[in-house]
């Protein structure tokens, strides 16, 4: 929530501009300018005594950052409009707007005009409305599995928004709790023929499990329910009396669960005892059983696949064994039929078990799977043989020719590349996996009296740590949650979170990150970000939503698996049916036909060949699994790439806009050089201008401040007084100090106070002006006695970033809201030849939309405060913020480092990710177009080739095993050499 807010509040701190603007309707959206009050009325007195009100709509359609700018596009074009926020994640429009002067139903046309359905949500703005709910969907195989759950859980009354992930095996949804809820989920995902497993819901992002020991009557579970409840913070209590377990709804600002556990032991010392409960119901759990479930039908199916193979294909040219074998028992009805009729029946009907459900599952809900094509598949082969068996068993006459090997080797090999299948697909999720293990298991709690003095420390579960709780930290340990440093000093490696390779120093008052490692010193850390609001929690959920998410590309695929199923048992029966005719006329010699075949037999090979071999598998996971794996290298580099919108748009990328201020620049204004125009010794000129400066909240004030410390004797040393301070606006600080008047601030400052400024000051400005500083003039009694030249420093390696973005035929442009002086200085020195200077936040999105029009892909990159209606306007938004700043709402990439190199990074994996998903498609589709027609027997008249239907179903296993294989070697993916090399230039501070 604190994210959202902040979210929320940089649209609002962007809306700056009174009047109406000219908005140009065009194909892209752009985060116009926001007019406080309708057209021709500005003072609030004007608006007729009409409140400001809020209203909530619910939003179904977004899909990206660039859906969410058009929706407030769409609102802020109505006359009194006061301010307009699209969430694109929770699927709302939040609107202030004067009831005088517009309507909520003409806010509701302006929504769905603009091509999104939404719906007035009637409740209280002040309560959560809409939670996330997570979801592990077993049994599907395919896209069309997928989109069969997909559709259903949409359809549920309250559900405001669902994604199912095949590659994952996961739901996400958002719904209204007050309209569904969980179970009414659960059972809509049952009722497809999926079962579902409830991974999280929204309301467990402050909800702690415990485990009940000792307690075993209602009237004890009642006491401790209303113990509990009495708590303050506590809001919500649930008890399962058949695990004996407690699940609390809690404020983490005001209770945590170390209180809960005391008052729970507190009402039966030595009795009642309370844990953290286990849930053993993780991912990696069941997905090793997935795995071991595949292969140990594999197994069973091999002992009995193994004989029916040996019997039919081996045996016979064995004298001995083939006259065992051909040895008459009913009729025509031989020894090594029924041998593998008998084996072949557990195959088909007990391990191949799994293929009849997932058909009939499919088949119920109007769709066809892969499932759909091997039960076709394996059931023609069995029952033909089952009907030829039991001919030759009443007939004197006919000779039998079975396929039980056909089938039963098909269900061995079906599970064996379902086997690989499984086992490859859970490695495309291992970087959730090693995110997850970063997380200590236990904490140092340490305890302190009132004074400060230390009380004793304590080994505590690193789950029970509650905000404001001290942790000490030892010398290789890790920090066991998200805060800040209040004594030790240390150096933290926070590369596994951040990405930054070089340890970093940790002194007093520094923050530090849960999960990151303490190299040297002892530390202790007050903990402000506990459980689901660390980043590392936030980092996770991030990546697991991004791996949701759907690249547009992905629509190909859903498209071709909504008629591939059907397509294929077609093509089948008029394969046999084309062969079967041909035979019976004569159409070809009959020296094509096997020796142990006739015409009929071998066209019902050729149909199965073909049901069997097509692979709709492989098309379902060309996307997902390369999205996975690139958005999991890529939280491992530093970069969180929200989603395949944004991988795939990246990759598209020809045009850069930077902002300058915290993003070519390191966004901290330091004091580079001081020049006196008056003799006097340097530590009392500071101690003057800093005593004027000290009570400023500007940030140039508080760089010469922190300069002016460097000149302290003693380090507690206060200021002199400062009498008569008056801070003006953009312009700089008065103040007497000393009982010497002091002036400190720009050229404009002292002409208005009557001040001469000499010639000599004003070159040093100008020196200052073309080396992008800022020049700060300070005058005592009417006279000025020094230049103070301010500077926000080029980050390290920002020349090379746009030297190596060039040679990849990349723009960059620069858009700062600083004078044009200190922006063409600093585009001179990095090499960027386009400049936007003086912009306001709307106007900068608006220079973007500007160059989409022109036909150019454009990234923003900015710090996501007053960048973020640009960061929503452009094809791809990149935040500059690291650790705890990972949940911008605006960008579309988030740069944890702050490192400028992480941009081509970004685009690079990009690029690698989606020629990755390119490959697989080129595979997925060249192996059906392909494959189908060699199994239909194109090459047999011309080569004699044909491809038994075993083989088929062997060919067809390995087809989505090899897609998801070619997914996984992104994993070994490196940043391009030219960063490899990267030269970084310090900056030297006077």
């Amino acid at each position: 929530m604190a994210t959202r807010a902040f979210a929320l509040s940089c649209f609002r701190s962007s809306s700056s501009s009174d009047d109406h603007r000219r908005i140009d309707l065009s194909p892209r959206p752009h985060y116009p300018s926001m007019p406080k009050y309708p057209k021709g009325v500005s003072p609030p007195e004007d608006l007729g005594g009409s409140e400001r009100k809020k209203v909530l709509f619910s939003v179904t359609g977004m899909t990206c950052s660039a859906c969410a700018g058009s929706v407030e596009k769409a609102i802020k074009r109505l006359p009194g409009i006061h301010d307009a926020a699209a969430d694109v994640l929770n699927n709302r429009a939040q609107v202030f707007f004067y009831p005088s002067f517009v309507a909520e139903d003409k806010i509701l046309e302006a929504i769905e005009d603009a091509g999104f359905e939404a719906s007035l949500i009637e409740e209280d703005l002040n309560e959560k409305s809409s939670l996330v709910c997570r979801l592990r969907i077993k049994g599907m195989t395919c896209t069309s599995c997928s989109s069969t759950v997909e559709s259903v859980l949409q359809g549920v009354h309250g559900v405001q928004g669902a994604q199912v992930a095949l590659a994952t095996e996961e739901a996400e949804i958002r719904y209204d709790p007050k309209l569904v809820g969980v179970h009414k989920l659960l059972e809509a995902v049952d009722d497809t023929g999926f079962e579902a497993i409830l991974i999280s819901t929204g309301e467990d992002l402050n909800k702690i499990h415990l485990k009940l020991e000792g307690i075993c009557t209602d009237h004890a579970m009642r006491m401790v329910e209303k113990s509990l409840e009495a708590l303050p913070g506590v809001d919500d209590i649930s008890i399962n009396p058949t695990f004996d377990k407690l699940s609390i709804s809690y404020k983490p600002d005001q209770t945590g669960p170390r209180h809960f556990i005391e008052v729970i032991e507190s009402m039966g010392p030595g009795c009642y005892k309370a844990t953290i409960f286990s849930e053993g119901g993780g991912k990696e759990p069941v997905r090793h059983e997935e795995i071991m479930q595949y292969y140990r039908s594999f197994c069973w199916s091999l002992v009995f696949t193994i004989p029916v193979f040996l019997t039919s294909m081996v045996f016979m040219y064995i004298p001995v064994l083939r006259h065992v074998l051909d040895t008459k028992i009913v009729n025509m009805l031989t020894v090594g039929e029924l041998l593998r009729w008998i084996l072949s029946t557990p195959v088909q009907f007990i391990i191949g078990w799994r293929f009849y459900t997932g058909a009939y599952k499919s088949i119920r809900h109007g769709s066809a799977n892969m499932d759909v094509l091997i039960a076709l598949g394996t059931n023609a082969a069995y029952f033909y043989s089952v009907y030829s068996v039991l001919r030759a068993a009443t007939s004197e006459d006919f000779m039998a020719m079975d396929f039980f090997e056909t089938s039963s080797m098909l269900i061995s090999f079906i599970l064996l590349g379902k086997y690989l299948e499984v086992l490859a697909k859970g490695k495309t999720s291992d970087a959730i996996a090693k995110l997850m293990d970063l997380a200590p298991d236990t904490a140092i709690l340490l305890t302190f009296d009132g004074e400060g003095n230390l009380m004793h420390e304590e080994e505590i579960d690193s789950r029970l740590i509650q905000r404001n709780d001290i942790i000490k930290v030892m010398p290789g340990g890790k920090v066991a949650s998200d805060g800040f440093v209040i004594w030790g000093q240390s150096h933290v490696n926070e590369s596994m979170i951040t990405g930054e390779a070089r340890p970093v120093a940790k002194r007093k008052g520094d923050s530090v990150i849960g999960g990151t490692v303490n190299q040297n010193g002892v530390l202790h850390v007050q903990a402000t970000r506990v459980g689901s609001e660390s980043a590392l929690s936030q980092i996770v959920r991030l990546v697991e939503s991004a791996q949701m998410a759907k690249a547009p590309i992905q629509k190909f695929a859903d498209r071709i698996s909504k008629f591939f199923v059907p397509l294929v048992i077609l093509l089948s029966f008029s394969t046999w049916l084309a062969w079967f005719l041909v035979g019976k006329f004569n159409g070809y010699p009959k020296l094509w036909i096997p020796a142990s075949m006739d015409s009929f037999q071998l066209a019902l090979q050729f149909g199965i060949s073909v049901m069997v071999i097509a692979c709709p598998c492989a098309l379902g996971l060309a996307t997902p699994t390369a999205v996975m794996v690139g958005t999991g290298v890529g939280a491992s580099q530093g970069v969180l790439i929200k989603g395949g919108q944004a991988l795939e748009s990246a990759h598209k990328v020809n045009c850069i806009v930077f902002d300058k201020t915290g993003t070519l620049t390191i966004g901290k204004p330091v004091v580079v050089s001081t020049r006196l125009l008056k003799n006097m010794v340097l530590r009392d000129f500071y101690q003057l201008v800093a005593a004027a400066e000290v009570n400023s909240e500007h940030p140039l004030a508080k760089a010469i401040v922190e300069y002016a410390k460097k000149f302290r004797v003693e380090e507690n040393c206060v200021w002199p007084e400062a009498r008569d301070f008056t801070s003006v606006t953009g312009h700089g600080v008065k103040a007497v100090v000393r009982n010497k008047e002091i002036i400190v601030g720009n050229k404009s400052l002292m002409i208005e106070s009557n001040i001469l400024v000499p010639s000599h000051a004003e070159e040093i400005l100008m020196e200052a002006e073309n080396l992008a500083q800022t020049g700060i003039l300070v005058s005592m009694d009417g006279e000025v006695i020094g230049v103070i030249a301010i500077s926000d420093p080029l980050k390290v390696g920002a020349q090379d970033v746009i030297s190596i973005l060039k040679s990849m035929k990349v723009k960059s442009i620069l858009v700062t809201g600083d004078n044009w002086g200190t922006a063409n200085s600093i585009a001179k020195e990095v090499g960027i030849e386009t400049v936007i200077a003086e912009a306001k936040p709307e106007q900068k999105a608006e220079k973007v939309k500007e160059l989409q029009m022109s036909g150019l892909t454009v990234a923003m990159v900015g710090d996501g405060i007053n960048d973020s209606p640009a960061l929503v306007a452009a094809d791809v938004g990149m935040a500059i913020g690291a650790g705890t700043d990972i949940a911008i709402e605006a960008a579309d990439i988030v740069l944890m480092r702050s490192n400028l190199e992480d941009v081509i990074t970004a685009i690079d994996l990009s690029k690698k990710t989606f020629s990755r998903i390119r490959l697989n498609y080129i595979w997925a589709i060249g192996y059906n177009i392909i494959g189908i027609p060699i199994a239909a027997g194109v090459l047999f008249p011309s080569t004699g080739f044909r491809l038994p239907p075993w083989i088929a179903g062997a060919a067809m296993a390995a087809s989505s095993v090899s897609v998801v294989c070619c997914s996984l070697l992104l994993k070994n993916y490196r940043r391009p050499k030219k960063l490899e090399t990267f030269q970084c230039r310090g900056i030297k501070v006077e």
